[in-house]
């Protein structure tokens, strides 16, 4: 289930023109979008564009690749996000996210920790456009595939939309085409991540504004959508719409996604079905040694709003830990949902 995909390197990649289709994703969430999680989206929908968790250049360089980077050929299309500052290592970690099968490689630009600012990645780089300008530049020499940012509005005192349009073109002319801006400033002293997230407020309008100003780039919007309706609203003024927290605490919300956003003519599986296909991949994973709680963990939220859904959860809850847990224990969390 979990392979090398370097074999898939020589299959025809994604150009700029025709990623432009992808006008929904699913944000990267640290300890959130591993395989595990993707592979379960992927059998709720097909059309999105998934992320990896944020891994840093050096963890690609030096790390265990085949945990880092490993993915089964149904996750796609799938974009890895990678976290760092030197040119150098950045575009290595693009070839080898290209010769792994990835899709495409982005650079958080976005992500305000402490742990990130630490490392001089992440959203404090918006400080510096010059410096992502030239990363950009040997990421994209490297490879084929689309190089793509994901950044905030604005960083501390410096979040006037000005200040955003001023990094926002001198990447650009380091030949990004696609921009995926979360609405929300970083302040990146007082405030944990989680209330990065929260606190300060969102401005759509920026965004929306970036777009009308710079058609030619690809411009995707994030920050605190949790329906379909508010993506369909948003791709009036934007190219594309990428959705965070609510697929964790909703993922069956993307059952229609290809239908409602896509226009594909096709019928959603019932969330019974979506775990019915999941046993054969649980099995897989349990028969290399893996823990059931590691897959499970993901799918706790499925039926969020349902009736069952407490007997569902507590049933997981409870047993997927223990030892020698199996997909027993998933069938019958399953039959305590009507």
């Amino acid at each position: 289930m979990m392979v090398n995909m370097t074999a898939m390197s020589r299959e025809p990649r994604l150009s700029e023109d025709n990623y432009r289709s992808h006008i929904l994703s699913i944000a990267p969430m640290m300890d959130r979008t591993d395989r595990h999680f993707r592979y379960f989206m992927r059998q709720i929908t097909r059309r999105p564009l998934l992320y990896t968790e944020m891994v840093t250049s050096a963890a690609i360089i030096n790390g265990d690749r085949h945990k880092l980077l490993d993915f089964s050929p149904v996750e796609k299309p799938l974009a890895l996000q990678v976290g760092g500052d030197d040119p150098e290592q950045l575009a290595t970690c693009a070839k080898i996210a290209e010769d792994w099968g990835y899709d495409e490689i982005n650079l958080n630009v976005g992500c305000p920790s402490a742990r990130v600012q630490n490392g001089n990645f992440g959203a404090c780089l918006m400080a510096e456009p010059e410096r992502v300008a030239e990363a950009i530049s040997a990421m994209k020499k490297a490879v084929n595939i689309p190089v793509t940012v994901k950044h905030r509005i604005g960083i501390d005192n410096r979040d006037r939309y000005e200040d955003m349009t001023a990094f926002v073109r001198v990447v650009a002319a380091s030949g990004c085409q696609r921009f995926t801006v979360h609405a929300r400033k970083a302040w990146l002293q007082g405030l944990s991540p989680k209330d990065n997230r929260n606190i300060p407020p969102l401005r759509y309008g920026d965004v929306h504004r970036l777009k009308a100003e710079f058609p030619h780039l690809t411009i995707e919007i994030n920050g605190g959508f949790t329906t379909l309706e508010q993506v369909k609203q948003q791709l009036k003024k934007v190219d594309a719409v990428m959705m965070g927290r609510a697929a964790y605490d909703n993922p069956y919300l993307f059952a229609i996604a290809d239908r409602e956003i896509y226009g594909d003519n096709i019928n959603p599986p019932t969330r019974h079905q979506v775990v019915e296909q999941m046993l054969p991949y649980i099995e897989n994973w349990l028969s290399q040694g893996g823990r059931l709680n590691s897959v499970v963990r993901h799918i706790l939220q499925l039926f969020a709003g349902q009736p069952g859904t407490k007997a569902w959860k507590r049933h997981l809850s409870e047993n997927a830990h223990l030892p020698g847990a199996g997909v027993e224990v998933v069938k019958a969390a399953l039959a305590e949902v009507p």
